[in-house]
This record gives structure tokens, C-alpha cells and sequence, in this order.
């Protein structure tokens, strides 16, 4: 009794298996031709079979030279010319091929060519499942697409679904590109690569992909690319937490944790979206967006919530670049930080232009007006030009400062500091007069122009034509000659590190600008005038 249940789960099991692989597993193999048929007792259970053999199994049609056929076993071993074809889209040739009926496998030696529509693979030993319908080899073996050539130790192929397999040692060769990887999933029917090791795309132009997740179109040239992806041409590179390239527009996108750098010109973009252009240079950064420009022994870090880089005369010698930042533009250096609320870099005029509110800190220095010019040169500032409502301020001490207020002022800088300041129209002065380090005087002045010039970051000598103004001893100081109408001191707001750049902090309503007006002089009507002149 026991024996017969073992038995009942033995063929219940098989026939669940057969089940699951979808297929009978008894149908025999026929003999259709044969030139000669004979038996051999060194093989009593083979028909030996010779000239023109012609076997079938299942819809699968085998021709070769001559086999062994082993009925028994619905089995054969063929050789010579040998030829599987099933349907008229899969064909398996060899010079030698093991078929063995009831587990429906083909196992093919020498000079293996697989063929399945336009695709081809060639090895050397070839195992083919037609249940699962997969074809696999372990010992080198080459697959052929169109214009894709793929190479790997150890691959599988489903003509089914139309997806390979490869591992160990895998290249995909196309006249456009050249991949490299460890592990590569291959689709004949899209021509699309499924990246899932670390892999390199090399195209024809020099430029490098890596990816380790992801998929390349191998038609359209497109990369869809995950795990902290990057592509580098010539010496620009461009990295993120995800990557899409199109080689054919020259187009990046890129995701997470962006940085774009161009190490021959000194610059880069940082963001968590970043879009380049390879063809012309130019590129867009968004979400915590960051330029950067290392050509000197300071990096300058320029945050803006859009940032814009366009790129004129790209690989010359001429090449020179513009830099466009909107909103909350916050800049960091460590002789200088800046504030505004949109700016443009123009590289050709060495100039940066700040606009809305721009406030300007170089040690205890601070100067802002309407609209602020900052003029390069070598990477290090020459000098500044502020216009309307132009305002310098030193610090002296936590309640003292030395301030001048102008319609338009110019500051001078040497070795990273200011050296000469020139403010013109309407200007005032309030200096605090120190000696060693105590003050001893306060001088409040009104006059038209005005020439001050700094020395180990102090004041050492001020030059003005005709004003008025005061001498005030400190301890007898009035509260309105302590600080100008316009004074603000606006240390809350000064970017701290290069990492302060991210906090947006603006200025309290009383001490935002007005912008000035610009008023026409009134046109005189001729007719009045000759009234008026009777």
C-alpha cells in the first residue's frame, strides 16, 4: 500500500512538471530518410543511419550526414553538416548536435550558429531548452543584431521573447559606440541594452558613459542611467544620481546631486537638475543650483534658484562664456560675498552685473546701491562701480562705522582688498578719527566728490574739494550724526561658507531701496511762450 502511494506521488509530481514546462514529453522522434540503415554490436541499441538523414520531433526537422538514433531513448546523436530548423524563423546548425526527445533538449558542438529572424549567434557549444525556448553557452560565444555585435564567456537566448543574456567579460560593438560590462541583458526586437553591472560606453566621437543600472538604446544612441551615473567629453564632465544622454543631439539631463565641471576653462554647475549641451556648451542648473569658478587660489560659489550658462566659440581658443542667475542670488568667496536678487557674469567684458538690492561684503567693508558692477581681473577683482543710492561702510567698532553715501561711487581694490574708494554726487561722510585704535574724533561732512584711501585695511587719508560738515569729539556726538539717513548694517544677511549660500534670508522692509525715479524736464509749448513774450 505504501509502495502504490509513493508511486501515485512519483506520477502526479511528473505530470504537475510536464505541466509547468507546457509540453507532451512522449511524442517520438520519426525517421523520414536515410540513404543506408544498419545496426553495429558495438551499438546494438542505435540505428545507424547514413546519407541525407532526416529526423523530426515536434514541429523540429533535423538533417545531417549521418546519427545515431536511438529509438528507445526517443534520442540521437547527429553529425556532419547537421541543420535544426523549427518554423521558418529558428534554425540551429553544428557539426555535431545530442537531441534527446523526451526532455526536449538539443545540445549542438562546433561551429554552432544559431539563427532567429535577423539575429545570429555563433559558439562553440550551444545547450537549447526548446521548453523554455533558450539557447545557452558557457565557453565563449558571439550574438550578431543588425549593427550590434555582442561578445561575452558565458550568455542565453530566448528567440521567444527575444532577450540575451551575458556575463563575464561582455562588449557590444556598433560602428557608433563601443559598451564594456560585466553583466549586460540584450533585447533583439528593440535593440535596446538593460544595464545592470558597472558598464562603459565609449562612442565615436571620445565620449564616455558609465552606468551601472539603467538601459541604452543602441538605435537612437539614448541612455537612461541610475546609481550615481556620469558622461565625460573631452574635458567637461557631468555626474548625478540618474542620467539621460542622447549622443545624436549631444543633450544631458541629469538628476540628484549634480555637478557639471569643465576642468580646462575652471567652472562648474552644480544642482539636482542639471541640463548640457555637449554641441554648444551651454547648460541650466535648478534646485539648490551652485556655479562655481576655481581659476584662482579661491573658488567662487555663485546660488541663484535658475541658473543659466551659455557657452560662444566652444572648443577654440576664443571660447568665453556668459553666466545668468535669477532669484535669490547669494554669492560666496573668501574675500568676498555678495547678495542681490539677479545677476549676470559677462566673461568677454570680465564684468558682473548685480541687480535688485545688491549688497557687496569684502572683510569689514560693505557697499550697495541700485545696481552693482564688479569688474575681474584674472579671476580677482579690479574694481567695483556702484550706481544710485550708493553706499561704503567700514566697520569700526560694534556701534561705529565709517560711512559714505553717494548718487554713484567706485571702489578700487588691491591684493583681494579695497585700496581707493571715489564716490561723486551728493555726497555725505561720516568718519570716525582713531588714535591707536581709540577714537578721537568724529568728522561729519557734506560735499560733491570724494577720494578715500585705504591702508592695512584701515582709512588712511580722505581728499574732498569745498563741503561743509563738523568736527564732533565722541563722548559729544549727536544721535543724527552717529549713522546716515541711509545707513544699514546688513551682517544678517551676509553669506557665512560656501554652504550659507542655500539660506535666503532678506532685508528688513525699512532698509529696502526705492528705486530712484527718472523724471523728463517738462515740454514748453511755443504757443505759451509767445504769449507770454508779447
Amino acid at each position: 500500500m505504501l509502495m502504490m502511494s509513493i508511486l501515485f506521488c512519483f506520477v502526479a509530481l511528473s505530470a504537475v512538471a510536464q505541466t509547468k514546462r507546457g509540453r507532451q514529453t512522449d511524442s517520438r522522434i520519426y525517421l523520414i530518410h536515410s540513404d543506408v540503415l544498419y545496426k553495429t554490436p558495438h551499438d546494438p541499441r542505435a540505428e545507424i543511419l547514413v546519407g541525407k538523414v532526416k529526423l523530426s520531433h515536434d514541429g523540429v526537422f533535423l538533417d545531417c550526414d549521418s546519427a545515431r538514433f536511438y529509438r528507445e531513448d526517443n534520442s540521437f546523436d547527429a553529425y556532419g553538416n547537421v541543420k535544426m530548423v523549427q518554423g521558418d524563423t529558428l534554425s540551429l546548425i553544428g557539426d555535431s548536435l545530442f537531441y534527446d526527445g523526451f526532455a526536449l533538449q538539443a545540445h549542438a558542438r562546433g561551429n554552432v550558429v544559431l539563427k532567429h529572424r535577423k539575429t545570429k549567434l555563433t559558439t562553440n557549444k550551444l545547450d537549447y531548452d526548446r521548453v523554455y525556448g533558450l539557447g545557452m553557452y558557457i565557453d565563449g560565444g558571439t550574438l550578431y543584431d543588425g549593427d550590434n555585435v555582442l561578445n561575452s564567456y558565458w550568455g542565453q537566448y530566448s528567440p521567444s521573447t527575444h532577450e540575451a543574456f551575458f556575463t563575464d567579460n561582455v562588449t557590444l560593438k556598433n560602428p557608433k559606440f563601443d559598451l564594456v560590462s560585466d553583466t549586460l541583458y540584450y533585447y533583439t526586437d528593440t535593440e535596446r541594452a538593460k544595464i545592470v553591472s558597472p558598464t562603459n560606453i565609449t562612442t565615436s566621437d571620445g565620449t564616455f558613459v558609465y552606468g551601472e543600472a539603467g538601459d541604452y538604446d543602441t538605435k537612437r544612441s539614448k541612455a537612461n542611467l541610475l546609481n550615481r551615473s556620469y558622461l565625460i567629453k573631452d574635458m567637461r564632465k557631468i555626474v548625478g544620481d540618474s542620467l539621460h544622454y542622447e549622443k545624436d543631439t549631444g543633450i544631458s539631463e541629469a538628476f540628484g546631486n549634480v555637478i557639471l565641471t569643465d576642468d580646462e576653462n575652471y567652472c562648474a554647475l552644480q544642482g539636482d537638475y542639471c541640463w548640457y549641451d555637449e554641441n554648444t556648451g551651454n547648460a541650466l542648473a535648478t534646485d539648490r543650483a551652485v556655479a562655481m569658478e576655481y581659476s584662482g587660489p579661491d573658488t567662487m560659489y555663485v546660488h541663484g534658484d535658475t541658473l543659466r550658462m551659455y557657452t560662444y566659440n566652444l572648443d577654440t581658443d576664443s571660447v568665453y562664456r556668459n553666466l545668468y542667475a535669477y532669484k535669490h542670488v547669494r554669492m560666496y568667496r573668501n574675500d568676498v560675498q555678495g547678495v542681490c536678487d539677479s545677476l549676470v557674469t559677462l566673461e568677454r567684458d570680465s564684468c558682473t552685473y548685480m541687480y535688485g538690492q545688491p549688497i557687496l561684503w569684502n572683510d569689514r567693508q560693505q557697499v550697495f546701491g541700485e545696481e552693482i558692477r564688479v569688474y575681474n581681473n584674472d579671476s580677482t577683482i579690479d574694481w567695483v562701480h556702484i550706481i544710485n543710492q550708493a553706499m561704503t561702510i567700514e566697520q569700526v567698532d560694534s556701534v561705529s562705522y565709517n560711512q559714505v553715501s553717494s548718487k554713484e561711487m567706485m571702489c578700487y581694490f588691491k591684493d583681494g582688498q579695497i585700496e581707493h574708494n571715489e564716490a561723486h554726487g551728493n555726497v555725505y561722510v561720516i568718519y570716525f578719527i582713531e588714535d591707536d585704535s581709540t577714537i578721537v574724533m568724529v568728522n561729519y561732512s557734506e560735499t560733491t566728490e570724494l577720494h578715500l584711501y585705504m591702508k592695512e585695511k584701515k582709512i588712511d587719508k580722505i581728499w574732498m574739494p569745498a563741503s561743509k560738515g563738523m568736527f564732533y569729539p565722541p563722548f559729544d556726538l549727536p544721535n543724527n550724526r552717529r549713522y546716515l539717513s541711509t545707513f544699514a548694517w546688513f551682517d544678517y544677511i551676509r553669506p557665512l561658507n560656501k554652504d550659507d549660500i542655500f539660506e535666503w534670508r532678506g532685508k528688513d522692509a525699512k532698509n529696502i531701496l526705492k528705486a530712484t525715479e527718472t523724471r523728463s524736464a517738462p515740454i514748453q509749448r511755443l504757443e505759451k511762450f509767445k504769449n507770454n513774450n508779447q
